[in-house]
């Protein structure tokens, strides 16, 4: 009998029903509860270190196994999923970038989602684009409008052809210079000029980490800076993954058995080699499945989505219930 595992990725877990950003793309509080009774009568939830010695050691996993993982680091996470976890004894494994919690800043990637969430119109946003790559296209020799856009703007699984310009062009498209001006100009116009107060309203502080780990969780690595991991040079990526190693001993995490989960699910060769050599135990991506131990590689282990999980205890079983 094959050993697998059902990881499911979590980002944003809030009440969406009230305040500024409910159009934000996140779990509502209500349906993670849910989502949990349901995983807590159909799975057995198991710990960090059960995955980390079913690959070590080929230790069996209990049937419909689950891991629970939470990336990015945010006050979500303190506030509305670990209560949930708690109350159910099951652990969760939580993922922040350092850079947010060290120095309060606010992710690029969060920056785009607010934007997102504040902007009904997407085609402001791909205008607005626009006219700042007509403001700078001499100085950083872009390509015409119509280029980016006929080439990035292609719908994904849950996003507008529109959102997936947007998020290209400013995640990963432009050099990052140019990207951090026009994601900052585009923030401080839409969202908040305020980015300090944003980020510590945003993002768990290092005590709250500390915390969760003396509670019994799990914390991991999501990179220092949360680049694209596989646009980098072997250089700069290597970097990146040990200032993230030092977050974790800052936190004090146990680094004999210390995890890593890609931002944006990129990495490439190089990525998987630094992660061997530095005795990471295993890394998460974003690829959606559920993940066979001994078959998946421990640096490529899949997930699945919360979208692909019910959201009530008592929900019909899905087709991924059937392959876990």
């Amino acid at each position: 009998m094959k050993n697998r595992v059902s990881i499911i990725m979590y980002h944003y877990v809030r009440d969406l029903k009230q305040g500024r950003f409910s159009d934000i793309k996140g779990l509502d509080i209500d349906l993670f509860n849910g989502q949990v009774q349901y995983l807590v009568k159909n799975y057995n939830v198991i710990t960090m270190d059960e995955l980390i010695n079913s690959i070590d050691h080929n230790d069996p996993l209990p049937p419909k196994a689950a891991l629970l993982s939470f990336d990015d680091g945010y006050n979500d996470h303190i506030d509305h999923v670990f209560p949930v976890l708690s109350k159910h004894k099951i652990q969760g494994s939580f993922y922040p970038s350092a850079k947010i919690v060290l120095n309060n800043e606010v992710l690029d990637v969060n920056k785009i989602h607010f934007i997102l969430a504040t902007v009904e119109d997407k085609k402001i946003l791909v205008n607005e684009i626009f006219h700042k790559l007509d403001e700078y296209r001499q100085a950083y020799g872009l390509d015409r409008n119509e280029i980016y856009f006929s080439t990035y703007a292609v719908a994904g699984r849950y996003d507008s052809k529109e959102v997936i310009f947007i998020k290209r062009m400013l995640q990963v498209v432009l050099v990052e210079e140019l990207r951090n001006i026009i994601c900052n100009y585009l923030f401080n116009k839409y969202v908040t000029t305020d980015e300090h107060a944003f980020s510590k309203e945003l993002y768990m502080d290092i005590n709250k980490i500390k915390y969760l780990l003396s509670e019994g969780m799990h914390i991991g690595s999501h990179g220092h800076d949360h680049y694209w991991l596989g646009s980098l040079s072997r250089e700069k990526q290597e970097n990146e993954i040990d200032r993230s190693m030092e977050f974790l001993q800052m936190v004090g995490c146990d680094m004999k058995s210390w995890t890593m989960c890609y931002p944006y699910g990129n990495y490439n060769n190089d990525t998987l080699d630094i992660l061997k050599q530095k005795a990471c135990k295993l890394a998460l991506t974003t690829k959606i499945n559920v993940a066979t131990i001994n078959e998946d590689d421990r640096y490529t282990l899949p997930r699945l989505d919360t979208n692909d999980i019910p959201t009530t205890e008592n929900a019909d079983l899905n087709k991924w219930f059937a392959e876990a």
